[in-house]
């Protein structure tokens, strides 16, 4: 019978001592094992390595069952701590040696000692040690205060003030406290994703501190705009006497396009799902209910911070049958020419994490194109809302696959979603964020010249109608996925059209 193989994925913390490597690396060889990857750095973590292994399906858990006899295995992330201390030792011969030799049995990394007997404490030795274990401190320090004088500075076992050397275990401790509760296997693959991606941006040269750096800046972004910190910018623009158009810039993310008219309103895009309770609370503010007034929510592509909140609405969702496998798949970059990069698919995973993704569970989907065209867009689908007529256009797969366009020729609205922004209308900390994903997956764009194409389309069409509805005094309102409703300048170029107010929750 062929032996079936099969890859797996395991993390090592190890002795930071010659040759620990070379024992894991020998483990797997004589089990039949392949590593496939493989990622260690000192700058990083002195400990901790990263093995992805092809081995026979047999062969997986011995593996595992070895590693773990030796102690390598790491299958969960204990609550780590800091203790900072002054010691005093007696200044003879082998004071040092004998004080290290406690914190050596007490399984202690030293983060720092410093030690002058030419200073004003001849006697005093300040110690630094990093804690994995619960217990370790209290081991410590009974084996300490039965020998020397100690005067505690600092004793943390939340992992707030951990030094560097259980850096993936800070890191840990990090994303906890943005996504709540967690299971250490959980966090332990997600570390293990994260990593793959630090590895593959490395090797562009980027520096692996800024990766990681990135990736929590994006969870503690979205956890510090929401609730009492969340804010928007408004615009309302009347489209025709009976009926507006809202949009909401969030403080993260997409902005949120709503059509209200006296009997009902229409929902273009989410945003993140973290924002839903802000959203509806920001809704209620402006007169536009509490969501249940809405007929539909239009997503115009799979990213999170556009559908991220559709399945918390009870309005039935409609968008393109590949947005639907991209969420079922979690990769932005399914069926693009991307669709295997890892940077992709583990973006996907984190901020579809941090941003507490919801996408809907009750939709239906655009059908095959119709035979006509706006431009060089597939026509889609039509729909009528508040007496008008509009186009749903599906574009080629520039941003992301399986995103459309919604436009209305009669009264001027196309919404471009994030192939056409105003980015000039966008603030410093919009901008800021935004650079967040750019340099996570080094463009946002899974087809960069086809996005190009696809722009450059969406402004022509917004061009010929802002001629065609010029003898009515009318604009083509450009709504773009991020910033303000815009219109085209004398140049050509956006500029934010009305007033733009600011909202928050405090008033």
């Amino acid at each position: 019978m062929e032996t079936r193989e099969e890859k797996f994925s395991f993390i090592a913390r190890m002795p930071d001592r010659p040759g620990a490597l070379q024992q894991a690396a020998a483990i797997v060889t004589e089990h039949g094992g392949n590593i496939n990857r493989i990622q260690y750095s000192r700058r990083i973590d002195p400990r901790t390595v990263f093995f992805e292994v092809t081995a026979p399906n047999e062969a997986h858990a011995a593996i595992r069952h070895r590693l773990a006899a030796i102690g390598y295995l790491q299958t969960a992330l204990p609550g780590p701590g800091i203790l900072r201390f002054h010691v005093h030792l007696p200044h003879t011969s082998g004071a040092l040696a004998a004080f290290l030799d406690l914190t050596t049995k007490a399984r202690a990394n030293i983060a720092l000692i410093d030690f002058d007997d030419a200073g004003p404490h001849p006697d005093r030795v300040t110690v630094s040690v990093s804690l994995e274990e619960s217990g370790q401190a209290e081991t410590l320090l009974d084996a300490l205060k039965s020998r020397y004088p100690l005067e505690i500075l600092e004793y943390d076992t939340t992992g707030s003030s951990l030094d560097e050397t259980v850096f993936y275990l800070c890191f840990a401790q990090r994303v906890r406290e943005i996504i709540g509760p967690a299971g250490d296997g959980f966090l332990l693959r997600l570390l293990h994703d994260i990593n793959h991606v630090v590895q593959e941006l490395g090797a562009r040269g980027e520096d692996p501190r800024a990766v990681f750096a990135s990736v929590l800046q994006t969870g503690e972004s979205l956890q510090r705009t929401c609730g009492d910190g969340f804010y928007a910018d408004v615009q309302q623009v009347a489209v025709t006497p009976e009926m507006d158009l809202y949009c909401f810039q969030l403080p993260g993310g997409g902005s949120v396009y709503l059509l209200n008219t006296p009997e009902e309103s229409m929902m273009i895009d989410t945003g993140y799902g973290i924002y839903y309770p802000d959203v509806i609370r920001m809704l209620n503010h402006y007169g536009l209910g509490n969501g249940t007034r809405l007929r539909r929510v239009l997503l115009t592509h799979a990213d999170a911070d556009h559908c991220g909140a559709a399945g918390f609405y009870e309005a039935p969702a409609m968008m393109h049958p590949t947005s639907a496998a991209i969420i079922e798949t979690s990769n932005r970059a399914f069926a693009s020419p991307v669709e295997g990069s890892v940077l992709e698919m583990v973006y996907t995973t984190i901020i579809n994490l941090f941003s507490r993704f919801n996408p809907p569970e009750n939709y239906t989907l655009f059908g095959g194109p119709t035979g006509e065209t706006r431009g060089i867009f597939p026509v889609l689908h039509r729909f009528t809302f508040g007496g008008l007529e509009f186009e749903v256009l599906e574009g080629f797969g520039g941003h992301v696959q399986g995103l459309v366009y919604v436009f209305c020729p009669s009264c001027g609205l196309l919404f471009t979603s994030d192939t056409v922004i105003n980015f000039g209308s966008l603030t410093e900390k919009r901008k800021t964020y935004s650079s967040l994903a750019d340099f996570l997956v080094t463009s946002v764009n899974v087809d960069s010249a086809t996005a190009r194409r696809e722009r450059h389309a969406l402004m022509e069409i917004a061009a010929e109608t802002d001629q065609a509805l010029a003898e009515k005094g009318r604009r083509c309102y450009v709504c773009g996925g991020h910033g303000a409703v815009s219109v085209l300048d004398e140049n050509g170029r956006l500029e934010a059209v009305g007033e733009v107010e600011h909202y928050t929750h405090q008033g």
